[in-house]
């Protein structure tokens, strides 16, 4: 009778919960560890198959486990087996991975280095489907001490205000002052808009004594910085 058991228990498939017991996280595929977040499947149909669907969604972004910070609520709950609940979970899990890779950036953060600047901000700023510009402000140790949103949408010489940016730096007695925005299309290579709202800013910033130390624009991967391309 026990041996029977035995090959009862061998002849059972093996779910994400029973695989992950025995082998640990890092064996479960992508399709595995969402369909423990979805927890419950359909009729017919069990979670890893329609978290297979949820990282197959057309759209080369959508595609994937990155595809989670670009799909709706909406175009999630049109996959069969997917509700409100679980489409706000799997928008949850896109966002906690955002922040746990932000705050770990963070623990090597200088703001002296575009690359640590980059890193720290490349997965909060590289899903986003328009383009946002952040203020970023400093103490004399090149500490951050405060971050702005100046606009969000395309990025324009006049949509970006020296009043609001020296203002701001004012407010948090800021030493130095960083711009930093992304491009949703994944290459950072500055545009003739860019160049031109950075040399407003820099003349500006000469004048109001609060140097501006850089500005570096998020690709996907990718990052442009105009101090390290002697555009500053």
């Amino acid at each position: 009778m026990q041996e029977n058991n035995k090959t009862k228990k061998k002849g059972r498939r093996e779910g994400p919960y029973e695989k992950y017991l025995e082998q640990g996280a890092q064996h479960l595929s992508d399709a595995e560890l969402l369909a423990i977040i979805l927890r419950t499947g359909t009729v017919g149909e069990d979670t890893v198959s329609i978290a297979g669907r949820v990282l197959s969604l057309p759209g080369e972004r959508r595609k994937g486990i990155l595809g989670l910070h670009h799909v709706s609520i909406k175009e999630l709950m049109s996959i069969r087996g997917i509700g409100q609940v679980k489409a706000i979970k799997l928008k949850c899990i896109a966002e906690l991975s955002s922040r746990i890779a932000q705050q770990t950036a963070r623990e090597t953060l200088q703001l002296t280095s575009p690359g640590t600047v980059a890193d720290y901000y490349m997965e909060r700023l590289r899903h986003f489907e328009r383009e946002r510009v952040l203020l970023l402000m400093t103490d004399n140790r090149n500490h951050l001490i405060g971050e702005h949103v100046l606009s969000e949408g395309t990025v324009n010489a006049s949509l970006i205000s020296p009043r609001e940016i020296f203002l701001t730096a004012l407010r948090y007695s800021a030493v130095y002052i960083m711009l930093l925005h992304n491009h949703p299309g994944g290459d950072p290579s500055p545009g003739r808009q860019d160049i031109l709202a950075t040399q407003r800013i820099r003349e500006a910033s000469e004048l109001m004594e609060i140097p501006l130390l850089d500005h570096i624009i998020i690709g996907d991967k990718k990052y442009f910085s105009f101090k390290e391309m002697n555009y500053l």
